[in-house]
């Protein structure tokens, strides 16, 4: 029994140790909204933050997040009206939104690291995550709004 503190509450779980923390939030845990993408951390589909920082679910084992702080997509806000979550509605940013809760996660984690970032720092910080439908000039949209700053940024 592995005990995960997920989202403010702990939670067991009964599975082998080196599980990906991935499948035990999906299919254990009920926490769709993180994503699998690649499998292999290249994608980051099912980015989560774990003690504040991002991290893909695919390639972290259940065993290496207990007793660590993790936050899900369904974790940043009890409605879904995280100001992050908002901004990436108001920037009409998915188009068919499989990529985005991992994509929300690391702009959320770039965001309390440089609160107003530029287009540089953004780049480089979301340059782990792949949108297949190439949404990206929306996502930076969404992260200039969320930082109070629509539509600009140095």
């Amino acid at each position: 029994m592995i005990t995960l503190l997920v989202n403010g509450r702990r939670r067991t779980v009964d599975v082998d140790p080196s599980m990906p923390l991935l499948w035990a939030l999906r299919d254990l845990l009920g926490l769709k909204g993180t994503k699998y993408g690649c499998g292999e951390g290249l994608c980051g589909t099912c980015t989560i933050h774990m003690d504040g920082v991002p991290v893909r679910s695919c390639l972290t084992t259940v065993e290496s997040a207990s007793g660590k702080a993790i936050t899900t997509i369904e974790g940043l806000s009890e409605d879904g009206y995280h100001p992050v979550q908002q901004a990436w509605i108001e920037a009409n940013a998915p188009q068919c939104g499989y990529c985005h809760p991992g994509q929300i996660m690391s702009a959320v984690a770039l965001l309390e690291r440089t609160p107003k970032p530029t287009a540089e720092e953004i780049d480089v910080a979301m340059a782990g995550n792949l949108c297949r439908c190439g949404s990206y000039l929306r996502i930076r949209e969404a992260i200039y709004r969320a930082a109070g700053s629509e539509g600009g940024g140095s």
